[in-house]
């Protein structure tokens, strides 16, 4: 059998947006469900372009009823052929009244595990490589899907380049020693205490942790420049918000300040929520009625609003002074902790809020000193339901201070010259943030991805860096945040 071309097919959600009454057309899906009456059976048939599925209506006349119709469960593939007809049913406005159904792949039901039943997403983590035909897994892609897109089609309509930044690299961003390294040494050699000097980069290198420093190149070349890809942290963080592998778009502007830098957060944040309400509306009123009470609700507070602007120290103060009781204490020249952070958006301003002018002591190198000598232009945005969603500053431009910094953090200069570089030839105030994308999707779906929203397969040697530092990639192994590939 041949299968048309996938641009020439119609998904189910096109032919739900624009019905074609009493055309010819077929579909292919996966069957939901299926119950008899009389000389009919209903299938409810989805595949997997939005939340609905479409009823198809088979007769007993079909040559295969009896012998393949009447036995489709679960699970089983299919195509159907025939005309989209109104639907005379309460609840659904077409249906298609089948001339073919032609079974693509069976499921048996003994064994399939996913039924018309609610699962608990802690099932679901069990079948990791199933759970994406669940309606709730199943509309998280959708969404994480439409985010994606719509990251890109800000950042173009607002004169941006796109940049590809290595995954492979000898530079920590955040200067906390938290890179997975890579290395083509035998782990005997690593065990023994073997040098770097005879490794593949004849030095050590590691997985990206930011993309951050090398799009300061283009931005102070190019003006406006993003990177959106892959990052890893080898972080012992065991919570719903830390992953070892993650996606981040990282802005980085020339000519721009902190008010810039924040504004650009804001607009970006409110664009991808309008996008996602306009185009998952279904998919959000799902998490809205069965995993997150009051999502809807949420979101449009968090697009209509204004984002409150307070600096660290008013932060602090006004936890202080808010009389709880906290997990982690608060104090000046402390980071702000998750539960501080969603107190700060969800119980104090009720919206989300940018927090800036972070101590210089707890903040990467690369920050702008501000004039008290003792804050830097930092910006962290918090969301509800989140926490911090966006981090970023004012990078330091001036050559003096940026090297007073490397030198304070014990950064290998020869390693960072190129960098400093930078600020020797025409260097000029610019600024940028990382988004964590996760984190992004978490917040349309809360708590529907709680459970790890990257894509996964757990199958042998391929499975996802997940935050308990265990995995591989390929016939790579990893011990001790090292990752090998063996040649």
């Amino acid at each position: 059998m041949s299968f048309p071309s996938p641009h020439e097919r119609r998904t189910i959600h096109q032919l739900l947006g624009k019905p074609p009454l009493n055309e010819n057309l077929e579909i292919f899906g996966w069957v939901k469900t299926r119950r008899d009456s009389g000389k009919l059976s209903f299938l409810e048939v989805g595949d997997g372009s939005c939340l609905a599925s479409l009823q198809v209506i088979a007769e007993s006349a079909l040559t295969n009823y009896e012998s393949e119709v009447k036995r489709l469960t679960t699970g089983c593939a299919v195509q159907v052929c025939g005309k989209l007809v109104p639907s005379p049913a309460k609840g659904q406005e077409v249906e298609l009244q089948a001339r073919l159904v032609r079974v693509l792949g069976w499921a048996e039901p003994e064994s399939y595990p996913l039924q018309k039943k609610r699962h608990s997403f802690e099932f679901l983590r069990s079948i990791s490589h199933l759970r994406g035909r669940t309606n709730a897994l199943a509309a998280v892609m959708r969404v994480r899907n439409v985010l994606s897109f719509g990251i890109h089609q800000f950042f173009r309509d607002n004169g941006f380049i796109q940049v590809h930044t290595p995954v492979i690299t000898t530079s920590d961003c955040e200067g906390a020693g938290e890179m997975f390294t890579v290395t083509a040494l035998s782990s005997e050699k690593i065990l023994s205490g073997g040098s770097f000097a005879d490794d593949f980069f004849s030095r050590r290198a590691g997985l990206t942790v930011s993309g951050q420093l090398q799009a300061e190149i283009f931005a102070l070349s190019h003006g406006r420049v993003y990177t959106f890809g892959p990052t890893f942290r080898a972080e012992n963080s065991n919570t719903s918000r830390h992953l070892a592998e993650f996606w981040m778009v990282e802005p980085e502007m020339a000519f721009c300040d902190l008010e810039g830098n924040m504004a650009a957060a804001e607009a970006l944040v409110k664009y991808l929520i309008d996008m996602v309400m306009e185009e998952c509306g279904e998919d959000l009123k799902l998490f809205d009625r069965f995993v997150a009470k009051g999502l809807l609700e949420r979101l449009k507070r968090v697009s209509q609003g204004s984002f409150v602007r307070m600096t660290y120290s008013e932060a602090v103060t006004a936890l202080e002074q808010a009389q709880k009781e906290f997990e982690f204490p608060v104090r000046w020249g402390l980071d702000l902790q998750a539960e501080h952070e969603r107190f700060l958006c969800e119980e104090i301003a009720r919206l989300p809020v940018i927090v800036t002018n972070y101590p210089e002591a707890i903040k990467p190198f690369y920050m702008r000193r501000d004039e008290s000598g003792h804050t830097v232009a930092a910006m962290d945005v918090l969301i509800p339901g989140i926490g911090e969603l966006i981090g970023g500053s004012q990078r330091e431009e001036r050559y003096d201070y940026l090297q007073q910094r490397m030198e304070e953090a014990g950064l290998d200069m020869d390693e960072y010259a190129w960098y400093l570089d930078l600020r020797k030839y025409g260097s000029v105030p610019h600024a940028g943030f990382g988004l964590g994308f996760e984190r992004l999707v978490q917040a349309l779906s809360y708590p529907a991805c709680l459970f790890q929203p990257l894509c996964s397969l757990a199958l042998g040697h391929i499975a996802l860096l997940c935050n308990t530092g265990q995995g591989c990639i390929r016939t790579g192994k990893i011990r001790r945040n090292i990752l090998t590939f063996h040649r």
